[in-house]
């Protein structure tokens, strides 16, 4: 790494801090109804899907509620793929999409996750990826986000029944935040040169005479909300690799800062609604330090050669290029990967697959830690809830006293539901790596033997549990096997955390919040940061090490001894 390098990583960190009160400000507005505009569409909104937006709900409903939402997007995409074939606005004529593959897509949209076990110019249509998967972008993300703040007002209610209305926040989610932002997002990606038309893909001949496809579209829409929603999902097959979806220095960056803002944003969000900012930064905090190791790491890694290059005398200066775009260089890559991974986005613009043994493991262990470090769009401030929770019941039992949280007792019930949520992701990673690498159709999708094939199993299991949608790259995902596993990872990793979540929510807002004395600990100092940083480190490591000792570390050792895979 080089001076430019820390300049731009310290860049980015001033822009999102700089950026996180104002949005702060603005979400409270708007969840609170504040925002004068946007009334006048949610007032029709209700009225035609007769919604009563001033009925609160018990968590329980509004968990059923979501529940129906989602199963209900499942089906209309899952139908809208496996018809691709009838609907207009399909100037290539592509197929319908196996009922397998449509399986996978369907879930992975829906559950925010934008796996991909296709090429997306090459499978979908206009009307797919408008009317469907972008559609699930949207609400998708705001999904998440409707569900961290039940958990903020979990908090911040004194002993209430109800925990919000889940219709009003997806409407105002979708509506007051989502499509404001991503509209301009779009406008500023055509302006960088991604295309937004319905016209046929073009056809040219390149210098040496080859007839060569041109492949366009509505993309700059669906770039936009792929990115703010941290859905991932790539209109082509390359993702933010592809000049038309990523075209200029200028867009790679400001796509980064897409992935990071509404996360961070929310952190402030929670600040504001306990009446105590300096809880929001506290959390913040605690996810840009693991944020910043994580670039540290797989920075320093990527820009340093290959050690097999490196005895042939390539220069180290050069970075580790293979697999990465010319445009963006082995650092840019590495920060990108990084910051995908961290907020559960999934998209890439370089191959994580190529990045050497410790840098390829650096985006693996970010979604491994739970989808904390700032992670999706409110899944990333629910999760880190989990662990706030766990952190301070561990902290309680070493002094000796009830552990709480802004008030709010942290008893058996809420450490037993925050232990669930927290093991379903690592049950479904192993279970599903370990039930891939044994079975002849596991086995099958694997490109590279050794450690280097565990990681891509490994990895991908990973990113469908968590959410995550990135790949190792090199696995062969397009199978009924596949297919079919890693949508159940993707569902078991999205709704079977959800659920406790929201029970969690709701015995904590019925609790009486107890004022706050001389033996209550702080929950928004350095101290506080530092142990629930090293909470989230522990257990990430004590149940992932086993795992990443047989993928990228033996991989590191060997490659050091000159054996590739």
């Amino acid at each position: 790494m080089n001076q430019n390098d820390y300049l731009q990583l310290a860049l980015y960190i001033a822009i999102i801090l700089a950026a996180t009160p104002l949005l702060g400000r603005y979400l409270l507005h708007l969840f609170e109804g504040g925002i004068g505009w946007l009334r006048v569409i949610e007032r029709p909104v209700y009225a035609l899907a007769g919604i009563n937006p001033d009925r609160q709900q018990h968590w329980s409903a509004y968990a059923a509620a979501l529940l129906i939402f989602n199963l209900a997007g499942f089906l209309l995409l899952f139908a809208i793929l496996r018809l691709q074939h009838l609907p207009p606005l399909n100037p290539q004529g592509l197929p319908s999409l196996a009922a397998d593959l449509a399986f996978n897509t369907a879930i992975s949209f829906v559950t925010n996750t934008n796996w991909q076990s296709y090429g997306g110019e090459t499978t979908m249509s206009y009307f797919s990826q408008m009317s469907g998967l972008t559609v699930q972008n949207f609400v998708s993300a705001a999904t998440g986000i409707s569900i961290a703040l039940v958990v903020m007002r979990a908090f911040a209610r004194k002993s209430a029944k109800t925990v919000g209305n889940f219709w009003v926040d997806m409407t105002r989610s979708v509506f007051g935040l989502l499509l404001p932002l991503a509209a301009l997002a779009a406008l500023f990606l055509v302006w960088q040169g991604v295309p937004q038309n319905f016209a046929a893909y073009s056809n040219a001949t390149t210098l040496e005479g080859a007839e060569q496809v041109i492949a366009q579209g509505p993309v700059a829409s669906q770039v936009a909300i792929k990115m703010l929603g941290t859905n991932g999902g790539g209109f082509f097959n390359a993702n933010a690799a592809h000049p038309f979806e990523n075209p200029t220095a200028l867009s790679n960056f400001v796509q980064m800062l897409m992935i990071f803002v509404i996360g961070a944003g929310l952190t402030n969000l929670f600040g504001r609604m306990v009446q105590d900012q300096r809880q929001g930064w506290a959390i913040l905090a605690t996810m840009l330090l693991l944020f910043v190791a994580g670039v540290l790491v797989a920075g320093h890694v990527e820009a340093g050669a290959n050690p097999l290059l490196a005895k042939l005398g390539v220069d180290p200066l050069l970075g580790n290029m293979e697999g990465k775009e010319v445009r963006f260089g082995s650092f840019t890559s590495a920060l990108f990967a990084v910051i995908t991974t961290a907020a559960s986005c999934g998209a890439v613009n370089a191959m994580h697959s190529s990045f050497l043994p410790l840098g390829g493991m650096v985006p693996l262990l970010n979604i491994m830690l739970g989808e904390v470090i700032v992670g999706g769009v409110g899944a990333g401030f629910y999760s880190i809830t989990l662990f706030i929770i766990a952190t301070l019941f561990i902290a309680g039992l070493m002094v000796g006293r009830s552990p709480e949280y802004l008030g709010k007792k942290i008893e058996a019930r809420e450490a037993k539901l925050a232990v669930l949520a927290i093991l379903v992701s690592p049950i479904v990673i192993l279970l599903g790596t370990a039930i891939a690498l044994v079975s002849e159709a596991g086995q099958a999708g694997l490109l590279s033997a050794g450690p280097h094939g565990l990681s891509e199993a490994l990895y991908a299991f990973t990113s469908a549990a968590g959410n995550n949608g990135s790949a190792f790259a090199g696995l062969s995902a397009n199978s009924p096997f596949y297919n079919t596993a890693l949508g159940i990872a993707m569902l078991l990793g999205r709704f079977a955390m959800i659920v406790p979540v929201l029970a969690l929510a709701g015995g904590l807002a019925a609790k009486r919040a107890a004022p706050a004395t001389m033996g209550s600990f702080p929950t928004h100092g350095p101290l506080f940061v530092a142990l629930l940083a090293g909470t989230i480190l522990i257990v990430g490591g004590l149940t992932f090490f086993p795992a990443l000792a047989l993928g990228p570390i033996v991989e590191h050792l060997l490659l050091a001894a000159g054996q590739v895979f």
